[in-house]
């Protein structure tokens, strides 16, 4: 019997795409197979197991019978990790809870099907909207290489410590050009780094997909925002993309 570290990958509603970037670690997926046991992962293996050592989770929650699936996994695991902004955050799917209902939702999407039984009325939420989160990797999809490195810390039973510190920095280090003096607006200000600052060095503005920095500075947002001629308001439609609210967000390391 394996006396590794038990771990376990379970999904809810995304694109499994963070589950698709730790399937492609090819050669370093060895190291990590070395390291832990990987009871179940739906992506790669079929299987189960009682317990978890840690259980990570991918995408929100979007259905009230998720909700039970979720709590039993908390409940058998000693850490969970909420990996991938879905989980995070609530992400992209979070978008429909700023329409006035969720029957509306429900029509528009499915259409004459949005009657069907299996279909809820329910807004989507975060992991930590239901249960206690020991752990998040933030982005969309999440750096294999980091999640790699925090596997390794916890594993060490150390607490892993993300970038705390803006795009901006990475931005600077690589000399890309800033993106407002072309006119696009940019959460890179207040965006938690990490990233490389993959989206601005190909001329596209970051929409904070990893979350905020700790404590972000908002003077020097405001700033920015006074010298290129741009209201609050439009910087925080764009954080609407990823349901990243500044305030709550910068908590998530």
């Amino acid at each position: 019997m394996s006396s590794k570290p038990k771990v376990a990958f379970f999904d809810f509603a995304c694109c499994e795409g963070c589950q698709l970037q730790v399937a492609n670690l090819e050669e370093e997926i060895l190291v990590l197979a070395q390291m832990v046991d990987v009871v179940e992962f739906r992506e790669v293996m079929t299987g189960a197991a009682p317990a978890y050592d840690i259980a990570f989770i991918e995408g929100s929650i979007t259905r009230r019978a998720d909700e039970n699936r979720l709590k039993d996994i908390r409940n058998r695991s000693k850490l969970l990790v909420a990996y991938g902004q879905c989980a995070v955050s609530g992400g992209i799917n979070k978008l429909k809870n700023r329409r006035p209902g969720m029957d509306e939702v429900k029509k528009e999407v499915y259409g004459d099907s949005a009657g069907m039984p299996h279909l809820d009325t329910y807004p989507t939420k975060a992991i930590d909207e239901i249960v206690a989160v020991d752990f998040y990797i933030p982005g969309c999809p999440v750096n294999r290489e980091e999640f790699l490195w925090v596997v390794k810390e916890l594993l060490l039973g150390k607490t892993p410590r993300l970038p705390n510190y803006p795009v901006c920095v990475n931005c600077k280090l690589q000399e890309n050009a800033c993106l407002f003096d072309f006119s696009i607006i940019c959460l890179g200000p207040l965006a938690r780094a990490g990233c490389g600052a993959v989206c601005p060095a190909n001329g596209v503005a970051c929409c904070a997909c990893r979350g905020t920095v700790d404590n972000p500075n908002k003077n020097a947002m405001h700033e920015i925002l006074l010298k290129y001629n741009y209201t609050v308001e439009e910087i925080k439609k764009k954080f609407d993309i990823f349901a990243v609210d500044p305030e709550v967000q910068s908590g998530k390391k």
